[in-house]
């Protein structure tokens, strides 16, 4: 069996197509269809339902593409090692991350990846936090990024990022001109918020209950995209990572509302599988977010509250006198306080965020 054919298998399962899996190889489509209907002849069984749209895997596809996927990223890191032998990055890197994070800060790290070593093809797979972390442990990607990043048995994870979180309003809300609020003032305010079973919700009630502040949650999604929709287009309030609200702070349709007691994260981490060495095009290019090489960082030491267990990177606290240790520098990443560099360009390091920008805070928390 042919190494492209599994290949060209993957893909039509990933894309539900053959004309995008044709694509994807630049090769046509009845190329792919023949492949894959030879593919299914020599195993004695279908592996595509052809007759729904799009195409959907039968049992035994399921199982084929399980092991399947597994043989192909095993080959492909084999290939990069040998390449790197010679010093030459080249091959094909998969990353898998949340939205937020793939719109926020992968344009430009793609882009200044790519400047870097144009010999690697670089693919993002995107999903919540958790398909993130099972699309890691299968093998389908070659690492991950995700918010409020956990250890686990098979996966361990390394803290890239803590975002600030802030009151974001639409630019005709009564709070759009406001100074500084006191979070007393959202007593009873209309809130677009996430929905209850994402750790963000969970983060930003205990948030508002620890000072005493009962909201009124009017709109609930799972993605960040959505509620600064439904902000825009209900003159409505949130409460969000500033990072991703930043192009909507440009234009002038989002308003950032200072709060004096909100000074709270959400942390990003990378998560790697614990088994198995990082490919070099996969250490490369967490190195430029990172700003060091990621073989060379130990696991982040998670944050156990009292009582609870967790093994969660943890929130900052909204407590200024805390165990709060933050230290500067990271790699792709938007500066914590707000304040920016010219788009496009990266700090003395070589490190450039999202936007261009350099620089952001990392912080550990010891409860």
């Amino acid at each position: 069996m042919q190494l492209r054919t599994l290949e060209l298998f993957c893909s039509v399962a990933e894309f539900r197509s053959f004309s995008r899996a044709a694509v994807e190889h630049d090769v046509t489509q009845s190329a792919v269809s023949q492949s894959i209907q030879q593919l299914e002849e020599s195993l004695g069984t279908r592996l595509l339902d052809r007759s729904r749209r799009p195409l959907t895997l039968t049992p035994a596809g399921e199982l084929y593409l399980a092991g399947v996927q597994k043989l192909v990223r095993g080959y492909q890191r084999l290939e990069q090692d040998v390449r790197s032998l010679g010093g030459r990055v080249a091959g094909r890197l998969t990353v898998g991350a949340i939205y937020s994070i793939g719109s926020t800060y992968m344009p430009a790290a793609r882009e200044e990846f790519r400047q870097r070593q144009p010999d690697v093809q670089v693919r993002f797979e995107y999903g919540s936090s958790d398909s993130v972390a099972r699309m890691v442990e299968s093998g389908e990607v070659d690492f991950g990024l995700v918010s409020y990043p956990r250890n686990t048995r098979k996966l361990r994870f390394v803290t890239w990022l803590q975002e600030p979180m802030r009151v974001i309003c639409a630019a005709s809300h009564r709070l759009a001109d406001v100074g500084e609020i006191d979070v007393s003032e959202l007593e009873q305010a209309e809130l677009v918020g996430f929905e209850t079973s994402l750790k963000i919700r969970r983060v930003v009630d205990a948030f508002l209950a620890r000072h005493g502040v009962s909201v009124d949650v009017t709109m609930e999604f799972d993605n960040i995209d959505s509620i600064i929709r439904a902000v825009q287009a209900n003159r409505g309030l949130t409460i969000l990572p500033e990072s991703t609200v930043r192009k909507e702070c440009a234009d002038g349709s989002l308003r950032v509302v200072a709060c004096k007691q909100m000074r709270f994260t959400r942390p990003l981490g990378i998560i790697v599988r614990r088994a198995g060495k990082l490919t070099r095009a996969a250490d490369e290019f967490a190195s430029l977010l990172l700003g060091r090489s990621l073989d060379s960082v130990t696991a982040s030491k998670p944050v156990r509250r009292r009582g609870t267990g967790s093994t969660d990177a943890g929130e900052l606290p909204d407590d200024p006198a805390g165990d709060i240790q933050a230290a500067a520098g990271s790699g792709v990443a938007g500066n914590a306080n707000g304040s920016s560099g010219p788009d496009g360009m990266a700090d003395a390091s070589g490190r450039v965020d999202a936007q261009g920008r350099a620089r952001s805070r990392r912080a550990s928390v010891v409860a």
